[in-house]
């Protein structure tokens, strides 16, 4: 207000919150933000504080834009920069950062900030959310998740790696609140029992990707209860869970007739449980790492029967020799990728891959000595590429081949 005992005469306006008082901000969807029909010091007709002086208003604002096109705008950033940065630019920002749209997929990752007020928040704003990922927010707890879960049942993908503070009730709440669930990764959550294993069994019927690497606390009795509910599921992917074992495998391979991917990694798993993976016929990734107990007959069997298999990972096998690679090689006619890191292979077995890849295409290639035991050679050749990742990896190439090979170092 004019201060009248002193200068009457001349217009003065208290300061102003910028930029909300200095951007023109029209009524009404396009010709409307929202953001100055609540601002006591704004003029209804031009949009700007009515003591303000019209020459300091910025006629050119990017609030004259169409929420459309700001929306747009505000998809490239970040879900930090919106909620950190644009919202508290003024009140027309912070309701178009609050559209619907943004908080369909909510990705809180590395967010030490993140803690179970703002998961509230979200969910008694926003029931529309289908994926949320929290993965290493270590201010998350159980009654954050919850609450999500209960004001989301739409929620389809869910991601929680190395939140350790995280136990059964949070899953449990998944499990049972959103039965459009398609996606759990929580790997490296040492809290986690079969106790919530057995209640997406029982809930969730349309899960198709698991990941449970790390998860140390897990048996075989809640890999079966979830084998058994879970029957469309197309990804599982396990790691170093010890007290996993072949039953665990035999439940998948019995109830889960669409898996894809299937990874086992350090569990205690043998051939016996391997085994009965060659009933997939539609398996094209196996990820067999580090079996302890993995014999050279059982390999041969699944790269026979699988012929879709196009990725097969046997690091760290030592039981694993030539024998068994020139029989992948010949066999595993859709394989692209093969990792042989720290496997029994001499020059003998890496030249029978090369002959084989031969056999495939139809290729000359040349007849020398192609490698020697300190290199390793990623293949192209037409539809069909072998990557040998090998303990000592150089690049290498191969003269007088009539077909063009690339060489390069596997990753």
């Amino acid at each position: 207000k004019v201060c009248k005992r002193k200068c009457a005469e001349v217009q003065r306006c208290t300061p102003c919150k910028q930029p909300r008082c200095a951007f023109p901000v029209p009524e009404g969807g396009v010709e409307d933000g929202g953001g100055g029909s609540g601002d006591a010091s704004s003029n209804s007709g031009t949009g700007h504080c009515h003591l303000c002086p019209l020459d300091v208003i910025d006629t050119s604002s990017i609030n004259r834009l169409p929420s459309s096109i700001l929306l747009k705008v505000f998809s490239h950033l970040s879900v930090k920069e919106r909620c950190l940065c644009a919202s508290l630019v003024c009140k027309y920002w912070r309701d178009l950062c609050l559209d619907f749209q943004f908080w369909k997929q909510i990705d809180l990752s590395g967010l030490q900030q993140v803690n179970d007020d703002l998961l509230v928040k979200i969910a008694s704003r926003r029931q529309n959310v289908t994926e949320l990922n929290i993965s290493d927010c270590r201010g998350v707890q159980d009654h954050g998740v919850c609450s999500l879960a209960a004001h989301c049942p739409g929620l389809q993908r869910y991601t929680a790696y190395r939140c350790k503070q995280l136990s059964d009730l949070s899953l449990s709440a998944l499990a049972l609140h959103c039965p459009l669930l398609a996606k759990v990764h929580v790997g490296n959550q040492d809290k986690l029992t079969d106790a919530a294993l057995k209640k997406l069994g029982e809930h969730s019927s349309e899960l198709k990707d698991i990941h449970l690497g790390q998860c140390y606390s897990i048996t075989d009795e809640g890999m079966v209860a979830l084998s058994k509910g879970c029957p469309k599921l197309q990804r599982i992917y396990m790691q170093e869970n010890k007290l996993v074992t072949d039953k665990s495998v035999r439940a998948f391979a019995e109830h889960c007739p669409e898996l894809q991917f299937v990874g086992f990694m350090g569990c205690s798993v043998t051939s016996l449980g391997v085994i009965h993976l060659t009933g997939l016929r539609n398996l094209s990734s196996l990820d067999l790492r580090h079996i302890s107990e993995l014999n050279n007959e059982t390999v041969m069997e699944v790269v026979r029967k699988c012929r879709n298999l196009s990725s097969l990972n046997l690091c760290l096998n030592w039981s694993i020799n030539d024998r068994c690679v020139e029989i992948i090689a010949k066999e595993g006619r859709s394989l692209k990728e093969l990792y042989l890191v720290s496997c029994k292979i001499t020059d003998h077995g890496k030249n029978g891959i090369l002959y084989s890849l031969c056999v495939h295409t139809g290729a000359e290639l040349w007849t020398g000595h192609l490698i020697n035991d300190h290199n390793s050679t990623l293949v192209r050749t037409l539809s069909l590429s072998l990557c040998l990742s090998l303990s000592l990896c150089v690049q290498h190439s191969l003269p007088g081949s009539k077909l063009p090979l690339e060489a390069t170092s596997a990753q």
